[in-house]
């Protein structure tokens, strides 16, 4: 199962290049045969750029979270938490081969009308 994830530019960017191996969310699919991401590089780009598999997905408190990643988390412990700011448990999405396209999508190339806030099944 595939799912399609709205990613800020500068991280999606972050993906491809190899320096953010996960992808942190505060809300998770709640299918368990996800194995596929579609990135959807949010405004400016509003295109899917590219596609990786998911490795594993890390679930557990903030802090152990943090320490299990942060050496290729892509972010700085600030931005992390800030976003996680109130919340007990942390998902980190391990990416697994990265993939960009050599020409973005629209989304209405996946019968998607719009961006999801979190995610979407795909």
């Amino acid at each position: 199962m595939t799912v399609l994830l709205s990613i800020k530019p500068e991280f999606a960017d972050k993906i491809f290049n190899g320096t953010k191996r996960y992808e942190f969310r505060r809300a998770i699919f709640k299918r368990e045969d996800v194995d596929r991401v579609l990135v959807y590089a949010s405004s400016p780009v509003q295109r899917v750029i590219g596609e990786f598999e998911i490795e594993t997905i890390i679930t557990d408190n903030v802090e152990a979270v943090w320490k299990a990643t942060h050496r290729f988390a892509g972010i700085t412990y600030s931005y992390y938490h800030d976003y996680f700011g109130g919340r007990d448990i942390a998902h980190a999405i391990k990416v697994s081969t990265p993939k960009l396209y050599s020409r973005k999508k629209r989304l209405s190339a996946y019968n998607i009308r719009s961006a999801p806030q979190s995610f979407a099944y795909v």
